[in-house]
């Protein structure tokens, strides 16, 4: 009857394997929207197959081709581009972005993760700028986009947090046992056979053991501070021994336990709070990639008015360059008229070969600036006709003005409601709340009140080699009996008690307690830091504002002087009473005056971009939905 189960056990065994195998390879444990190329949507897999728990999950390789918008905004051969335009093929194709969207469902694995009592890993909370070209930022910032930056998890160190905080006790406190239950199960068959120097103890002088052992745990922890355990331990031995009352004999024994801390590690609060803080981070990092997505869009705002300006720049250094050339042409004709002395020709020669460097020097950068929005809109430039194309900017410089739209203290006050830095500032002091009260209830002694009931059961057959006299007792002659006994109440077994573990000075749980307040304190100082350099930003980004904006018109004024200048100039050169050199000083005035407009206007617009980046605007005044941008795909009525 032994060799039967045990086949069946065996056949039961390879069953499960062979399933769990083909489990793997066909992916049973793979969510559909993993596999959904259209947009980012990458979540935890979901199944209801028992068996998906022990198989892999995938995630898609990323998706390297450009989006379609791109496309449909090529004429001619040339990408034509509104800041409207780039700014969607930003959340759909720019690297940074789809970097960041990762940390999403990261966060949603450390979530996971700790709703089994597990601890957390962390989530990244700073600003990713690998893409090149527009800075982020204004007076006093930490240099947002700088990198990477610090995890909720520390960054450079176990003792080490992002912005000069220390957080080596985030989530300090009182072991958290696992809350997935585990079955634990031994199969096994054991043939011993031990040389005996004696007769009297066994009555044979080689003893022989098969020794047959099924048995089975079921372990479970909860946030109460509770633990569940349940054994059943059964085993068939036969020997050769001829004292053996028994043989083959028949044990089962049952424990269920339960323990429950009293005081350290007692309650919801310090068994949950990996799931908490954890919950925390995840907010933590959304508002995270909502700052990612200002940074970017920024940046991005900058680039493109830097390639607006270039453009400018290219073509009043144009046209500047064709009088010059044709102010040459006439003054030829001229010197052969003898009209005009040689010198004159030389002057004219002169100022067009400087003002075709100037040219060149304009179509490089124009080059350059094209690049580099090329790069930050676009997930691949693998295409040498797409790195090739030309860009023209379709959006033109506004009318600077320079009353602002809203006083200072109420730019203030959205600032401090909207700035994403002080929203996770404020998620991390709930951490460090969490954390206080965690490492103050370990504190405390540990007392574990400790309850448990079983039951034994016996069976077997009559040994008859046993020559010492009757059985003393009847027993059942198989497993079914012993198992009607051990769990029928005859033999119990129970157990309630009192654990207590008492540290002495208790060094440890005091230094982590008291390094928890601190830190907290700390990370409060902190935040008023944050406050105080958002008040700063503000006011600076709204002084930068006002400046370009004179500026603005202070160059208009002058641009506007020059033009009437060489008009004036042009005119009399037409009549006869002015010179060729004097046209051309004056005509080059007014292209630097031209030029100094451009500069000036640029600086104007990325001082809006900036106001908007500082009082928390940026996603409010371009129109972009967070969704939108967490799914990589932007709706084409926005267009």
């Amino acid at each position: 009857m032994n060799d039967r189960v045990v086949t069946r056990l065996r056949k039961i065994v390879s069953v499960i394997c062979a399933y769990a195998t083909l489990a793997a390879t066909t992916g049973l444990a793979q969510s559909p929207a993993a596999q959904t190329p259209a947009g980012f949507s990458i979540n935890l897999p979901k199944s209801r197959d028992p068996l998906s728990a022990y198989a892999p999950s995938h995630v898609p390789p990323p998706e390297l081709a450009n989006s379609s918008r791109l496309t449909s905004l090529i004429k001619d051969g040339k990408l034509y581009l509104s800041l409207k335009d780039a700014i969607s093929l930003a959340l759909e194709n720019n690297l940074d972005l789809a970097i960041a969207r990762y940390n999403i469902p990261i966060a949603d694995t450390d979530i996971l993760r700790s709703k089994a009592g597990g601890s957390f890993r962390g989530v990244n909370t700073g600003v990713v700028q690998g893409t090149p070209g527009g800075g982020v930022g204004g007076y006093g910032t930490g240099a947002p986009g700088g990198g990477a930056g610090g995890t909720t998890g520390g960054a450079g160190g176990a003792g080490a947090g992002a912005s000069g905080l220390v957080q080596s006790t985030l989530g300090s406190g009182t072991l958290v046992s696992s809350y997935d239950p585990q079955i634990n199960g031994t199969l096994g068959i054991e043939h011993l056979t031990s040389p005996l120097s004696s007769l009297a103890i066994y009555g044979v002088p080689s003893l022989q053991l098969n020794t047959s052992t099924a048995n089975m745990s079921y372990l479970q922890a909860f946030p109460t501070g509770t633990q569940f355990s349940f054994e059943f331990n059964n085993n068939r031995q036969a020997t050769n021994s001829i004292f053996s009352n028994l043989t083959p004999a028949l044990n089962s024994q049952y424990r269920v336990t339960i323990q429950q801390a009293l005081l350290a590690g007692f309650g919801f609060g310090p068994n949950l709070r990996y799931l908490r803080i954890a919950k925390n981070n995840k907010k933590i990092s959304d508002i995270a990639f909502k700052d990612q997505v200002t940074a970017t869009v920024t940046q991005i705002a900058n680039i493109y008015w830097d390639l607006v300006g270039a453009f400018e720049q290219a073509t009043v250094n144009q046209q500047s360059l064709d009088f010059a050339s044709q102010t040459l042409d006439n003054t030829r004709k001229q010197l052969q008229l003898e009209a005009v002395p040689a010198m004159d020709v030389m002057r004219a020669e002169a100022e067009a070969s400087k003002r075709a460097q100037d040219l060149t020097v304009a179509k490089t950068n124009l080059e350059l600036q094209e690049s580099l929005i090329k790069n930050a809109l676009t997930r691949s430039l693998d295409d040498p006709i797409l790195e090739a194309m030309p860009v023209v900017p379709t959006d033109r410089m506004q009318a600077a003005d320079a009353t602002v739209q809203a006083p200072v203290q109420e730019m203030i006050a959205k600032a401090l409601q909207e700035r994403p830095e002080l929203l996770e500032s404020d998620i991390d002091l709930q951490n460090r709340q969490i954390s206080q009260k965690a490492t103050r209830n370990a504190l405390l002694p540990t007392l574990n009140l400790v309850a448990s009931y079983g039951g034994a059961g016996l069976a077997g057959l009559a040994n008859p080699s046993y020559s010492l006299g009757p059985n003393p007792i009847t027993v059942p002659g198989d497993f079914p009996g012993a198992l009607e006994n051990t769990f029928n109440n005859s033999s119990p077994d129970y157990l309630v008690g009192l654990n207590l573990n008492i540290p002495i000075r208790n060094r440890i749980a005091k230094a982590d307690q008291f390094r928890s307040e601190l830190e907290y304190r700390q990370s409060e100082l902190r935040r008023e830091q944050l406050k105080k350099q958002i008040r700063i930003e503000v006011r600076n980004a709204q002084y930068a504002y006002e400046q370009t904006a004179a500026r603005v018109q202070a160059a208009v004024k002058a641009r506007d002087l020059a033009q009437r200048t060489f008009d004036t100039m042009k005119k009399e050169q037409e009549l006869g009473a002015g010179s060729t050199y004097q046209t051309l000083t004056a005509q080059r005035d007014l292209a630097l005056a031209a030029l100094d407009l451009v500069t000036a206007q640029t600086t104007y617009q990325k001082s809006k971009v900036e106001l908007d980046r500082a009082t928390g605007a940026t996603l409010e005044h371009n129109d972009i939905q967070i969704q939108e941008a967490i799914k990589g795909v932007v709706s084409e009525q926005k267009q």
